[in-house]
């Protein structure tokens, strides 16, 4: 029995080249881009959060040139051989991650695969920032007491959290996000740092030490900056870790029990990177074996479940993957995407650095004549903008 017909919205339906999303994305210029260029663009608005390998099929239909995919779905070999079938030559996640797309299968049918970095370092960094300030204070426990109706006077001991002026904030993994929330933390609440990072943050190093200069001149104390040389050493001596690593078989389950046990009893941890570098079990047990951690997680170990008894932990706050979630960097995220897309179906060279996506985000010029972000144009041969 064929599957009932997904519900899509169509835009410029006489375009030369069938656009295909998977999901809605916000904003209207990533549309906008694809429609000026001949494209007829047809958006899956069926109310289902994850589209299965079926439903995508069924999108994707007899012709398709290209389709603008989400980070939970399974692009693998089914969805690769039936997109270049359908005369497809392009997909893009809208994300920066890719762990959802076997990009070899993407390669042996000649499908450019997009992603969208360049946009998201500020913006995860900064939720980072707002996890570390709602575990520290206890904001989220405090907002629960005062809703429940139960707060009648102040009291001297009522939702007592951590200051961070002048404690220790440590990052795991200083590239540009952990870089960004690390200047986010020393210079916004005077906290001195320590990082651990397989290459040398040079420029994070010259922050800190421009802005101890800055401090001292002003007759404050300055703050510092120190490179670990192992992770240990981090979790040993700060007040506030955030995790930043990327996700491989050295970093799954990078926090793990004993790693746990190394870190102060009143610390704090958060984690914006990917679930799977904490042992979600073993950090359940850590906090109940100790009220005053405390965690603020954005990314769980299996997404969109956590795991027992951390939903019952008011040492924890949690949110659901939301660290891209500002407008600005949402609505790149989907321009960025569908420059991928349009990009490798009229031919265009791919953008000399994805990291350096400015030209291609405002909105009163037209964007470059450049595909923003293809994770496999040197194994497809694709030629590389000067520009």
């Amino acid at each position: 029995m064929a599957a009932k017909p997904l519900s899509i919205e169509v835009w410029n339906p006489n375009g030369k080249y069938r656009v295909v999303s998977t999901k809605p994305m916000p904003g209207t210029r990533w549309i906008n881009l694809l429609v000026e260029q001949d494209c007829r663009v047809e958006i899956c608005t069926q109310k289902k959060t994850i589209l299965s390998v079926e439903d995508i099929i069924a999108l994707i239909g007899g012709k398709c040139d290209g389709v603008i995919g989400q980070l939970t779905e399974e692009w693998g070999e089914t969805l690769f051989s039936a997109l270049s079938k359908a005369g497809g030559k392009a997909f893009s996640n809208m994300a920066v991650g890719y762990n959802n797309v076997d990009v070899n299968a993407a390669t042996k049918y000649g499908v450019a695969v997009g992603n969208t970095p360049g946009v998201l370092t500020e913006t995860t960094a900064e939720l980072a920032a707002a996890l570390s300030l709602a575990a520290a204070r206890r904001v989220v426990e405090a907002d629960e007491f005062m809703r429940a109706g139960l707060y009648d006077g102040w009291l001297p001991h009522l939702f007592v959290g951590n200051l961070l002026k002048g404690q220790t904030v440590g990052v795991i993994g200083a590239g540009r996000i952990g870089s960004a929330y690390a200047r986010m933390m020393v210079e916004g609440f005077k906290m001195n740092l320590i990082y651990y990072d397989l290459y040398q943050a040079t420029r994070l190093e010259k922050f800190v030490t421009a802005y101890g200069e800055f401090l001292k001149a002003n007759g404050e104390p300055p703050v510092t900056w120190k490179r670990a040389s192992s992770m240990d050493e981090v979790l040993r001596e700060a007040d506030l870790v955030s995790l930043h690593p990327v996700l491989d078989k050295t970093t799954y389950h990078l926090m793990n029990k004993e790693r746990l046990s190394m870190m102060k009893k009143e610390a704090i941890l958060i984690n914006c990177s990917r679930g799977p570098v904490i042992d979600e079990v073993a950090l359940v047990e850590h906090l109940k074996a100790n009220p005053m951690f405390r965690v603020g997680l954005d990314v769980f170990e299996d997404e969109p479940h956590m795991k027992p008894g951390l939903a019952d932990m008011k040492n924890a706050v949690v949110v659901p993957h939301i660290a891209s979630a500002s407008k600005w960097t949402r609505e790149g995220m989907a321009t960025l995407a569908a420059l991928n897309v349009l990009g490798k179906i009229k031919g265009y060279p791919v953008w000399w650095d994805p990291n350096r996506v400015e030209p291609f985000l405002n909105e009163n010029v037209s964007p470059p004549a450049a595909a923003p972000s293809i994770v496999n144009s040197k194994a497809l041969g694709l030629p590389v903008t000067k520009l």
